[in-house]
């Protein structure tokens, strides 16, 4: 098999590359993620399947901040290419090891967003690691989040192997001790998962800190509450439509 990972090269005609559209995507969420602070530094990962069976995708290079990368830098690797680690732009090996196996055995997850956000991580540290129905936002997560109470190490070999094993037919994965990660059908929908679960843990973790009994919605109003939030289909796009019209304004070049 070919080996499919593509230096970062701005002089390129990136408009003719086949996967222009979903570079632009995902360079304008890795945008707005360090705008909205759910990045740490350059540690964190992002990736996207262009290929039917998801094994081919798009990730971030080694050692850029989210702030700075732009669409025509996006590593293109394959997750069965064995030599991907001996290329001289290799990606960072956490992110080969957690993105190649959930691409290798999710074919679902067509986006991974894995981040270390202040509130997920602090729900991930926590011995009560479940997230409670007690406003709009964290009925939506209902049931649906997956969680690993398994850490061995920061994600590589087998540790990365049971993270793909873990998240099952959720959305979301709580990595204890470690973080999240989102994963959808498309860009739009993992990014507008990621931010509202972000948002969710806040507000858990903020409920908390004001020591008061919370207000706990029952089984039936939370999982009411989830299927609707379900049937704003065409939200998440419109989500990331506006965070364009944000970028393209005040930061362009991150379609370069």
């Amino acid at each position: 098999m070919s080996r499919l990972i593509i230096n970062s090269d701005t002089s390129i005609n990136i408009k003719n590359d086949p996967y222009y559209e979903d570079r632009v995507n995902l360079a304008a969420v890795f945008r707005m993620t360090a705008r909205l602070g759910l990045h740490e530094g350059i540690a964190n990962h992002f990736s996207f399947a262009v290929n039917k069976d998801g094994s081919q995708f798009l990730i971030n290079p080694n050692g850029r901040h989210f702030s700075n990368i732009r669409a025509s830098e996006l590593l293109l690797l394959d997750a069965h290419d064995d030599s991907t680690m001996d290329q001289p732009n290799a990606p960072d090996p956490t992110a080969w090891a957690i993105h190649g196996a959930l691409h290798r055995n999710v074919p679902q997850a067509r986006c991974v967003l894995h981040v270390h956000s202040k509130y997920a991580t602090i729900l991930a540290s926590i011995e009560q690691d479940s997230l409670p129905p007690i406003d709009q936002n964290t009925m939506r997560f209902y049931n649906r989040v997956s969680i690993d109470n398994n850490y061995d190490g920061m994600g590589l070999g087998n540790e990365a192997e049971r993270l793909s094993q873990t998240l099952g037919n959720n959305k979301v994965l709580l990595m204890g001790n470690h973080g999240c990660l989102t994963v959808g059908e498309s860009i739009a929908a993992s990014f507008d998962e990621l931010f509202y679960f972000e948002r969710s843990c806040s507000n858990y973790i903020n409920a908390l800190m004001t020591g008061k009994p919370l207000r706990v919605v029952s089984h039936e109003v939370a999982e009411k509450t989830a299927l609707q939030w379900a049937s704003y289909s065409k939200a998440a796009h419109l989500h990331l439509k506006e965070v364009k019209e944000i970028l393209d304004r005040e930061e362009p070049d991150y379609k370069r």
